[in-house]
């Protein structure tokens, strides 16, 4: 547990340090609302699947308002995260992150692999009652006519399934109000000295047709300046940094040089977001009602959003196009009524996602353990038996030719789930939540490697899939295309859910969960190698295929379980709540696609087929409290877990496997704490604080090919302590007008890129300053803000995905202009 010192730190640092104000539930009580203007304000949550209020809601649930959102300029995944302090994130830009929760943290595979490869995420995302989480892509929704974001710390496995092992984040999106005409519209720019300007539009629209439906809409448009620049540079193989591109060289060989030059720009890495959401509400009769929602959302993006420290600040080399297109249509439908006293919901949705993105893959001259193989010509006859490679173009004097590689890759994910559950309340001092759900997900995935500059020139023919293996496209792939992936991952479940409480006393209660599920997941389609040419035929052998290769059958993987939780709470009284609480989470295992054949270096031991679940039991205490006639509130947990058989990936072609794979390589526990305020201190002051303290320890390391960071290492990618601070000032205007000036401070301690010792590199403490000054009335509103005040350049994320260390980091000083109106 902790030691007594950082224990008793870290609560007196609960009143000290802070968030952007964390919205709360609707207030215990009304009579202090009235008598006391000073109170909290307080929102009603959903993190039970029942509207509660989350002061007496007995598990961790921490949420950001349609309020906060506006106030701290929350648009995309980057933002908000930011504002949740037991939170952090690994990825590679808009589109591209994976998220983690209490310090439960591996650093994310890279994009380039995620559907290939990709372990599923251990937090769950949703909008409204749909499950959208992804492999290495969390869907990037933009935060518009939002009602409000949950996050969910911990294991929600009873409720939320198997992708909420570390906890749950939710989207709720305001719904159509009845009888009620209102509509307005927000638009705003940015400039940064170190970028382009940034603009956004959103549009909303409510609209009643009759007295027992509505309607209401949204729009926006949202353009993200860019501020890394792509500057010049040339790349030719040195087989200093990787010996594998000097086999038979000779003292005469020839090496051609890559040149960016007609990529060469400034502020590349601009991004955007246009989409809408449409929805109509229709109250069947007075005990029926129906939702359906369709949203739709093109996210776009240019250039990489990390650079390389050794080339400067904010600027790359980059050597071939990086593009990402990433669309996807959502409809969901939610028809909720009661029979008697039972409430009964049944709830759906259907997700359609299309990704395509081109990545600079350049850098992988520097780590590949074939580069002379698909980017020198030969002048070792050998070859010819060892390669089949066609004796034309064995040449005297070696020539490497132009390095220049890419990656090219297509993914298609659907996703149809229904959940059908009931709420009953047996008398006043028991009551169930109890459903079935049922998910089946699909991810295809088609990535094309494009390592050939000249084909014909080194001796391959074109790139044809394996002709009897079950893939995606069955046609030959492009000039240049020397290794791609045509794989089809599946997963699908159905559960069984439910959680009684009862009351033993007017303040003692307990809660039970189970979730029974039943889970299958498959993997089929191809990985395939370039082949040479002998004697005028070509070798269409070279490459996997999943349905018979290395112990992979066309049978799918199978899984099932239960998973406990139980809470005892104590309400002491309408403004004191406190509760413990038991939980269990895992994450699904799956297949390994560079699995089952033999290790490349015989002193190391074979990659299993399949990687199993990793496992998660997690105990801790919270505290929910009104204090000072509800002028402040406190919250926050303690906790302790025990996390096993953790998913860890790893690339190592020189010894293990040509391809990425995942084992089940090591054991950890996490110690911690995380807590929030809010102090109405004055009529006019408000402050605004939370933190977190993970003491994260790898206690085991079971791992047979991946070499790990040793026991007693913190786990990566999370601050031992993280906190942020709001103080806001709020007056009145001679004019009839309110006005308020902020000022908000982000901090986020050192952390570790990886637990991967190779890969394993600090990353520095950070503090970020916000600051903004605002007047509105009841239809309009306008902001001067500055993000980022002192222009931190804040090290989030120190990764190698394209083989060349760079560093993700946050947007510089921005300056901003918001105005809203609205028209009724």
């Amino acid at each position: 547990m902790f030691q007594q010192s950082k224990l008793t730190h870290a609560i007196l640092v609960a009143l000290a340090a802070s968030a952007p104000g964390y919205a709360l539930a609707q207030d215990a009580s009304e009579e202090a609302n009235d008598e006391n203007t000073r109170a909290v304000e307080t929102i009603e949550v959903t993190a039970t699947k029942r509207t509660t209020n989350i002061q007496q809601t007995p598990t961790a649930v921490q949420a950001l308002s349609e309020k906060e959102l506006r106030d701290q300029n929350i648009g995309n995944f980057e933002d908000y995260i930011q504002y949740v302090p037991n939170v952090s994130a690994g990825g590679r830009g808009p589109g591209q992150n994976d998220v983690f929760i209490r310090g439960m943290s591996i650093q994310p595979i890279t994009v380039m692999l995620s559907g290939a490869q990709g372990t599923m995420p251990n937090v769950a995302l949703y909008v409204d009652e749909m499950p959208v989480t992804a492999p290495g892509r969390n869907l990037d929704v933009y935060a518009a006519d939002l009602q409000r974001i949950e996050v969910l710390p911990g294991p929600q496995g009873t409720l939320f399934g198997a992708s909420s092992q570390a906890g749950t984040i939710r989207y709720i999106t305001k719904k159509p109000r009845y009888g009620i005409t209102e509509a307005g519209f927000k638009a705003g720019f940015e400039m940064m000295p170190e970028g382009e300007m940034s603009n956004v539009t959103e549009a909303f629209l409510n609209v009643p047709i009759g007295n027992d439906m509505a309607v209401r809409a949204v729009v926006y448009n949202v353009n993200r300046g860019g501020y890394i620049d792509n500057v010049y540079g040339e790349f030719t193989l040195d087989p200093a940094i990787n010996p594998n591109s000097a086999v038979n060289y000779g003292p005469d060989a020839k090496y051609e040089t890559a040149y960016n030059t007609n990529l060469i720009e400034e502020d590349f890495n601009d991004s955007y977001y246009r989409g809408f959401r449409l929805s109509a509400r229709y109250q069947i009769n007075l005990d029926w009602e129906l939702l359906v929602q369709h949203q739709s959302q093109d996210l776009g993006a240019d250039g990489v959003f990390d650079y390389d420290p050794e080339v400067g600040d904010l600027q790359v080399q980059r050597f071939y196009p990086d593009q990402l297109e990433d669309s996807f249509g959502l409809t969901s439908w939610t028809l909720d009524g009661r029979l008697g006293d039972l409430e009964v919901v049944y709830t759906g949705g259907y997700l359609q996602r299309e990704v395509e993105q081109s990545i600079d893959y350049t850098g992988y001259n520097n780590t590949g353990a074939f580069i002379g193989y698909y980017t020198c010509t030969y002048t070792n006859p050998d070859y010819i038996d060892n390669y089949g490679i066609n004796p034309d173009v064995i040449t005297d004097v070696r020539e490497c030719l132009d390095p220049t590689k890419g990656f090219e890759g297509y993914q298609e994910h659907t996703r149809f789930t229904q959940e059908f559950r009931i709420n009953y309340d047996f008398n006043d001092s028991s009551r169930v939540t109890a459903g079935v759900f049922y998910d089946d997900y699909e991810i295809e995935t088609q990535d094309d490697y494009v390592y050939f500059n000249d084909p014909d020139r080194l001796g391959f023919a074109p790139n044809a899939p394996l002709p009897d293996a079950n893939n995606i496209n069955p046609n030959t792939r492009p000039p240049g295309v020397a290794f791609f992936n045509d794989i089809t991952r599946t997963e699908s479940q159905i559960a069984v859910f439910g959680e009684y409480t009862y009351d033993f006393t007017e303040q003692w209660s307990a809660t039970v969960g189970l979730r029974w599920y039943d889970m299958e997941s498959d993997y089929t389609g191809s990985s395939n190698f370039a082949a040479g040419i002998f004697n005028g035929s070509v070798d269409h052998d070279a490459g996997r295929d999943y349905d018979v290769s290395g112990g992979h059958t066309p049978e799918p993987l199978k899984l099932d379980g239960v998973i406990p939780k139980l809470t005892v709470s104590y309400q002491m009284d309408s403004s004191k709540l406190f509760y413990a609480t038991y939980s269990e989470g895992f994450r699904p295992g799956g297949f390994n696609r560079g699995g089952g054949l033999p290790s490349a270096n015989p002193e190391f031991p074979t990659v299993e087929t399949t990687y199993e679940t990793d496992d998660v039991v997690n105990y801790e205490f919270g505290w929910k409290t009104l204090l000072l006639d509800n002028t402040l509130r406190w919250n926050g947990n303690v906790y302790y877990i025990d996390w096993t058989d953790m998913q860890v990936s790893r690339f190592d072609p020189q010894n293990v496997s040509i391809l990425t794979f995942i084992e089940n390589a090591a054991d950890s526990e996490i110690r911690g704490i995380e807590s929030d305020f809010t102090w109405r201190a004055t009529d006019n002051w408000t402050l605004m604080g939370a933190f977190s303290y993970n003491d994260t320890e790898l206690v085991a390391t079971n791992a047979n090919v991946i070499e790990m960071a040793p026991v007693g290492s913190e786990l990566p990618l999370t601050p031992k302590f993280q906190a942020n601070f709001r103080a806001r000032y709020d007056w009145r205007l001679d004019n009839n007008m309110d006005a308020h000036v902020q000022l908000g401070w982000l901090h986020a301690g050192k952390a570790y890129s990886s637990i991967v010792a190779a890969d394993r590199l600090e990353q520095d403490a950070y503090d970020i300053l916000n600051a903004s000054v605002g007047v509105a009335t009841g239809q309009w509103s306008a902001k001067l803000y500055i993000n980022n005040l002192t222009d931190e350049r804040a090290q989030m994320f120190i990764n190698d995905m394209d083989d060349i260390p760079r560093i993700s980091t946050n947007r510089p000083m921005t300056v901003g202009l918001a105005f809203s109106y609205n028209f009724f």
